[in-house]
């Protein structure tokens, strides 16, 4: 047995306990002109559905109608709007022949579509379509993927980071060098001037390596302002 339809003179006299679509408010269903109200159970849980098979949000533009607001808005005499089993729905954020596909899937049989304003109306039925189907999309939405995290292997803050520790590690290794070979025996004392070039290229080494840290870290930076 079906369950009754309910009319609430305004959204907010709807109970808790009467209202169980959680992805939707009252206030998103009801009449925009006078915030009067008609719950109409089957309407409203297969646009759950339709809302759990698309995963994303459902921006309604428009729901319930009170008479005297279809009339104020130009609907139809007989819109399903007065009814309660029609939704119009933005498709800002969707692919339209995907949400129809999906719509059809859950029970929708009514479709009209509206390119210029950018929404599409469904409702019960009967099985019905009007207006200009909306054009096709040469690309459709993209799942979001969140960007990947730089392993530390791979990132060029490390790297050019490294290569300064290293270049420094080296540069003091150099000087201790120096100092154990001049006092050592004479026979290698010509060696320290070659040092002393080694050294200032772990310096120049080491200086470049920072730079190449700094310039990753400022390019990071300027791709997350993008």
């Amino acid at each position: 047995m079906p369950e009754p339809i309910r009319t609430f003179r305004h959204f907010r006299d709807v109970p808790d306990s009467a209202w169980r679509w959680g992805n939707f408010s009252p206030a998103e269903i009801a009449c925009r002109g006078t915030g009067q109200l008609k719950l109409h159970p089957e309407a409203l849980d297969k646009l759950q559905a339709l809302r759990d098979r698309l995963g994303k949000p459902l921006i309604v533009r428009s729901a319930y109608r009170s008479p005297e607001h279809n009339r104020a808005v130009g609907g139809a005499k007989a819109s399903k709007h007065m009814d309660g089993t029609a939704f119009d729905i933005a498709m800002a954020n969707h692919d339209p022949a995907a949400f129809e596909a999906t719509a059809r899937a859950v029970g929708f049989l009514g479709f009209g579509y509206y390119p210029r304003s950018g929404f599409m109306h469904i409702d019960l039925g009967p099985a019905r379509t009007w207006g200009e189907r909306f054009p096709v999309r040469a690309v459709p939405f993209a799942l979001e993927v969140p960007a990947a995290r730089e392993t530390l292997a791979e990132s060029r803050t490390m790297k050019g980071a490294g290569a300064a520790g290293v270049a420094t590690v080296g540069a003091a290794g150099v000087e201790v060098a120096q100092g154990v070979l001049a006092e050592a025996q004479g026979a290698v004392l010509p060696l320290i001037p070659y040092l002393d070039s080694l050294r200032w290229i772990f310096i120049a080494l080491a200086l470049a390596g920072i730079a190449v840290a700094i310039w990753a870290r400022v390019d990071d930076w300027r791709r997350g302002m993008q």
